[in-house]
């Protein structure tokens, strides 16, 4: 059996480790557009700022390992630019690979609109690790001033790595607050943190274009214009799926390739996963597009299975990260209230700060919890957690119950683990369930 995977990271390498594991005659290549495989995209933001020290670290499986150890035809340098589902082929600039099973793991890339000045020096995009390289290369510049456009994950995570290298930093921001995952309740919370680092938060404004000769030295939005050394687009990501739109295969909006519970896409023996692919979002009942490398792994590896004959389903997602923001862990899972709204479900809401431990502990946290939950059922529809301290502990636990579908009752009625330093009697989740009307 030949089986060919387009990309060599997350989702693509964990199907391919799945089908070494389970068809001992399986013929596989791997076909990467880039040199590096099996790599940590979410390590790059702290690879930048020196927390963490060495590029290798980020990579799980080099290249050699793939093919000395586990006998994978692994290229690199291989752009498939089209693919042919009658003849069972992939191609790009001069090669082609015959398929009879094909898994689709292109992942995807930073948008960056068609902005006047957008290709001026020192204008950056982060998901790569030559994209850290290029800004590690610039920062060795007299770099001073850096603008973040985007006030997402990336954007927030960015600019905490930024400050720790002695950088003053601005985020543009569209939209009215920080972090759309989180409610506006909680983001005077979140700006708190930026402004107590030296962060100078804009907010409501839009990048209109950018100034400077050769080397970027302004950002220009609809209200006013901003000094730049350094500048770094972070307003989201789109599939890597253009090269496919005549390929016959259905792509979304998004430019994401529907999927099954299977992987499988509505052309025979072709699947994909991860950030090209769609997820089953378990609370709107429907495809979404919500990549993380959480997802594309859990998607990769149940493609391998589902590529060799082992049937398995993947469950879907209830839309859960967490990020670490300054000194604040910011947490979020579920639907956000605009969300809700925008499915027109019957909500209410309930908001609570508690200490993470036993009040009377030393060393206790603020704790700022806040959930949605559905007006007539009381399921829970969505919960985010911000502070200094026992914030994944608590997300972990919203998310079970989300992915199990649980009522705020049955938040009340868990049995969760209580020792005065890690707990109070009753957790805050359970005392935030409480507290509603």
């Amino acid at each position: 059996m030949k089986y060919v995977i387009i990309g060599g990271d997350a989702a693509g390498m964990s199907a391919a480790m799945q089908i070494v594991r389970n068809d001992e005659q399986a013929r596989i290549t791997t076909l990467e557009r880039g040199e590096v495989y099996s790599y940590a995209q979410c390590g790059i933001p702290y690879y930048i700022s020196g927390v963490i020290t060495e590029k290798e670290k980020l990579i799980a499986r080099t290249v050699d390992t793939y093919r000395k150890k586990h006998g994978i035809d692994a290229r690199v340098n291989h752009e498939v630019t089209g693919i042919d589902p009658k003849a069972k082929k992939v191609s790009g600039e001069n090669f082609e690979v015959e398929y009879d099973r094909l898994l689709i793991a292109t992942g995807a890339s930073p948008v960056v609109p068609n902005w006047e000045g957008v290709d001026l020096q020192g204008i950056h995009t982060v998901k790569t690790i030559p994209h850290a390289e290029a800004i590690m290369s610039d920062l060795k510049q007299d770099v001073k001033k850096i603008v973040v456009i985007g006030g997402g994950a990336v954007g927030l995570e960015m600019t905490e790595n930024f400050v720790e290298l002695g950088k003053k930093v601005t985020i543009i921001e569209r939209a009215s607050h920080l972090a759309k995952s989180f409610d506006k309740e909680l983001a005077g919370a979140i700006h708190k943190e930026a402004e107590e680092h030296g962060v100078n938060v804009i907010l409501n404004q839009s990048v209109q274009s950018f100034k400077g000769n050769n080397k970027v030295e302004a950002v220009i939005t609809d209200q006013q214009e901003i000094e730049a050394d350094l500048v770094l687009v972070a307003i989201g990501i789109r599939p890597n799926t253009d090269f496919l739109k005549d390929s016959g295969l259905h792509l979304e909006e998004s430019g994401a390739i529907n999927v099954n519970a299977y992987m499988e896409t509505n052309l025979p023996d072709i699947y994909a996963a991860g950030d090209c692919a769609t997820q089953f979002h378990r609370m709107k009942q429907k495809a979404d597009y919500f990549p993380l490398g959480t997802h594309a792994n859990k998607q990769g590896r149940l493609a391998g299975l589902n590529m060799v004959g082992k049937t398995r389903a993947f469950q879907g997602i209830v839309g859960t990260y967490i990020m670490k923001f300054f000194d604040l862990t910011l947490a979020s899972t579920g639907l956000p209230e605009e969300e809700i709204e925008k499915l027109g479900y019957p909500y209410k809401s309930v908001q609570a700060d508690f200490p993470d431990i036993a009040g009377y502990y030393p060393g206790k946290e603020r704790l700022m919890i806040r959930m949605l939950y559905h007006e007539k059922t009381e399921q829970l529809l969505g919960a985010q957690v911000i502070g200094k301290a026992g914030v994944d502990k608590r997300i972990d636990v919203l998310a079970t119950a989300l992915f199990n579908n649980n009522t705020m009752t049955q938040l009340e009625d868990l049995d969760l683990a209580y020792s005065p330093p890690y707990n109070g009697v009753w957790d805050p989740i359970q005392q935030t369930a409480r507290r509603r009307g």
